[in-house]
């Protein structure tokens, strides 16, 4: 070591400097705004635009709903009450929230929807969240039944009565897998539908008569607003996905058969509009079913809205599973599995978690496309507000209603956004 020291070469420093704060500019919220907003010429000119056109409709809105009246009769008594000033009249939703939730569902009646909202959620925990034991997940299966008879009462056998092709589904599975595995699958689909078909029917009538158990049963034209759409849309989005997992897997099989199915049903649904087979559904769909049978509209909205979702869901599917490397199939070849543990355990995993933003973006679109049964007679919110704006109390009101309406598809919509990307994050793997 030479004997340069501090005092003798200028850049040379023989103790530490003292710990410093950064920079203002290089730490908080001033650091931020300069990466973010203000990063170059044009991205300042772009907030300076964006902050004026905030400030033009907020200085526009925010008057308007600051100054709103909650407690009136009508849009007459409204007005009175602003006297001339500008303000929105939210009194119409106080005045008719409950059509607006539940359309024309007996007052009386309504614990029953909202109990059912409440299991809802119940049942979609173990589902959606791992941290919630796999125990609970026959709760979430039996929901179904549940809801059913929550929502339309009537007899409790005839849920019971559909459970049990379930029931009879799954042990015809248990017997006939020794035999083959088509067979299995072709008895577990034959058994069901020939006794919803065949004895379902005289079973909930035998079961009545011996114990009229139940509550009291609402008929479908009562349903409305809110409930209605949540009804159509959890119903789709329950039933799309497994659809769909099932015809992407059809039309990437090696049998010609099964995988010209697939192609037909998906291209065909994909190519007409949802209106049309709203329409099918409502005028049609009767005139293929015996003479007197008598088929709920709703149920029937339930499954062409199913159908459609499905076909989009197929291909969103078939996406994820044709990002997959070829390394994987050969993988599960490699390890001994059979075509349907490979796609349990290898394949559909990573498929979906690939379709995971595609999947999310299905649902969404499939539930705010439940106003359209507008169309055929079902009075979704819009409908309603169009009856509630047909009053001579509240003709003439429509933005409070509009964003009354948009607020709660926006609530719905945005938490299934928000779940999706708290998946993606926790499955995100490749980085760990």
């Amino acid at each position: 070591m030479s004997d340069t020291h501090a005092q003798t070469v200028a850049y040379v420093r023989e103790s530490m400097l003292p710990e410093a704060s950064p920079p203002i500019a290089e730490k908080g919220a001033v650091k931020w705004l300069r990466e973010n907003l203000f990063s170059g010429w044009l991205n300042t000119i772009l907030t300076v635009l964006s902050l004026l056109a905030i400030w033009y409709l907020l200085s526009a809105i925010g008057p308007w709903l600051l100054n709103a009246v909650w407690n009136a009769q009508s849009l007459r008594e409204c007005r009175e009450i602003l006297d001339g000033a500008s303000g929105a009249c939210f009194a119409v939703i106080k005045d008719r929230w409950h059509q607006l939730l539940f359309g024309f569902y007996p007052p009386h009646l309504y614990w029953r929807p909202v109990l059912s909202l409440i299991l809802l959620f119940v049942a979609l925990a173990p589902v959606l969240f791992s941290q919630v034991p796999r125990k609970f997940l026959g709760l979430s299966a039996l929901y179904p039944f549940v809801a059913y008879h929550l929502l339309w009462g009537g007899s409790v056998w005839l849920p019971v009565s559909v459970i049990l092709g379930f029931v009879l589904g799954y042990v015809a599975f248990r017997v006939l897998a020794r035999i083959a595995p088509l067979v299995a699958i072709t008895g577990a689909i034959l058994v069901p539908v020939l006794w919803w078909i065949f004895f379902a029917g005289t079973f909930t009538s035998a079961m009545t008569s011996v114990a009229p158990i139940g509550l009291d049963f609402v008929r479908s034209d009562r349903f409305g607003g809110f409930l209605i759409s949540l009804v159509i849309g959890v119903s789709g989005i329950s039933l799309s996905l497994p659809i769909g997992i099932l015809l992407a897997l059809g039309r990437q099989s090696d049998m010609v058969f099964v995988k010209s199915v697939c192609v037909m049903v998906i291209e065909f649904i994909r190519g007409v509009p949802l209106i049309t087979l709203l329409f099918t559904a409502s005028l049609l769909l009767n005139y293929f079913l015996p003479p007197g049978t008598a088929f709920d509209l709703i149920l029937r909205v339930i499954i062409m809205v199913t159908l459609f979702a499905s076909a989009y869901m197929a291909e969103v599917i078939r996406g994820g599973l044709a990002a997959l490397p070829k390394g994987q199939y050969e993988a599960a070849d490699a390890l001994g599995l059979d075509y349907w543990k490979a796609q349990r355990l290898i394949i559909m995993p990573q498929a979906l978690k690939i379709s995971i933003p595609g999947i999310v973006n299905t649902f969404i679109g499939l539930f705010k496309d439940t106003t359209l049964v507008v169309f055929i007679g079902l009075l979704d919110p819009i409908g309603l507000s169009n009856a509630i704006r047909a009053d001579t109390d509240w003709n003439g009101i429509y933005w409070e209603l509009f964003i009354f309406i948009g607020a709660l598809f926006f609530i719905f919509c945005f938490g299934m956004s928000r779940y999706s990307m708290y998946l993606e994050r926790k499955l995100k793997t490749d980085h760990r």
